[in-house]
């Protein structure tokens, strides 16, 4: 009898692995120190593993990754391409959730350093960091970029003479309603609003068109709370964040609070900036990740928006550009761009704390992560 329950038990256990979906996990990398381009990882949510299933290669730096919302395509933008920059396009092996490359565009601007795909996938938004332009790039029916339908051109400065010395668009961050898109200028320290058309690739600026921040912030990356109430955006040159209210129906940006620290008290140094910002999938606890300090900065999330400085996690390594906060809740994944190597730590979804599960993986100059589930 006691065999019998020993061989059910392995028999669940088997099943129970053949039937878990796989998940994988993309990484868009620096061409640098060997890397071979876009890497493909297999994750195991039962012991928080990652191994290596492709490189598919790119030398011109594939740094930030988008999945488009069917699944069937990935998009990278190529951030070292010559002159104007580039973005690519690939398609997922729905079984395995492999690359195959499809084609690129011009991302109409130097140094391309973001991507993001509007919910019906017929847009791919482009942030060029170098030349001061976000780009709108259409995405055809067979998952192809076509060419550009808009591209703005900003001016201005602000007040840090050495990185604001001109426009720098770093990011465009889509509405949970679909009809706005936030992007962020760290040159001038403002985050402008637009309402976009899916049908003709066109953007037009919101009745409320931007809103700014305090001289020297530079905003970087937004992330939006799970309740579409409030915006957080990573104020990177200041090491900290500013929350907003989100007005669902105007796209309207409210400033709630800004320059809130991420670093703690006691840090002297002068060499951090902050990157990444992410909730958990509740919206009770922010993170943001800080280069230098070499931490994911963990905030606690307050009925009314605001975000508390509870605790840290060093990030086993250098220069964290960019994170990812499993949807699940269950893992956090922070990719240390100057070290070579992605951690990952099991999230504590009532204390926010990550904790490290001892499982890293190396991937040359890794600068972005995106986990998909393969259908």
């Amino acid at each position: 009898m006691k065999k019998l329950f020993v061989v059910a038990a392995l028999l669940l256990s088997f099943m129970s692995r053949a039937q878990s979906p796989k998940e994988v996990l993309y990484v868009g990398t620096y061409s640098t120190r060997g890397s071979e381009g876009v890497y493909v990882l297999e994750f195991d949510r039962a012991n928080g593993s990652l191994k290596q299933l492709q490189t598919v290669s790119n030398a011109k730096s594939p740094s930030f990754l988008a999945i488009h919302p069917t699944g069937k395509y990935l998009y990278s933008v190529n951030e070292a391409a010559a002159n104007s920059g580039g973005v690519s396009s690939y398609a997922i092996e729905a079984k395995t959730g492999k690359l195959t490359m499809m084609n690129q565009q011009s991302s109409y601007g130097r140094g391309p350093c973001h991507i993001a795909i509007d919910q019906t996938g017929k847009l791919a938004f482009v942030s060029n960091y170098g030349g001061g332009t976000f780009t709108v790039l259409p995405i055809q029916n067979d998952g192809k970029l076509g060419v550009a339908t808009d591209t703005l051109k900003y001016e201005g400065k602000s007040a840090h003479a050495q990185r604001q010395e001109k426009p720098h668009i770093h990011s465009a961050t889509i509405s949970p309603n679909n009809r706005f898109v936030y992007v962020c200028d760290l040159g001038t320290d403002k985050v402008y609003i637009y309402e976009f058309d899916p049908a003709s690739g066109k953007v037009k600026p919101a009745a409320t068109p931007y809103v700014s921040v305090s001289p020297g912030s530079g905003p970087r990356h937004i992330t939006i709370h799970p309740n579409g109430k409030f915006l957080y955006l990573a104020e990177e040159l200041t090491s900290s964040v500013a929350t907003f209210a989100l007005n669902s129906k105007t796209g309207a940006l409210t400033l709630i609070e800004d320059n809130v620290k991420t670093l703690p008290a006691d840090f002297t140094g002068t060499n951090n900036t902050s990157a990444d910002i992410h909730t958990d999938p509740k919206g009770r606890f922010l993170y943001q990740s800080n280069r230098g300090y070499n931490a994911l900065a963990i905030l606690s999330i307050a009925g009314d928006g605001k975000p508390t400085l509870i605790g840290q996690q060093p990030t086993e390594g250098k220069t964290p550009r960019n994170f990812l906060i499993d949807p699940k809740g269950e893992y956090a994944f922070a990719a240390n761009q100057d070290t070579d190597n992605i951690v990952v730590y099991k999230v504590d979804g009532k204390t926010g704390k990550l904790t490290p599960t001892g499982n890293q993986i190396k991937v040359p100059a890794p600068v972005c992560l995106k986990l998909f589930t393969v259908k």
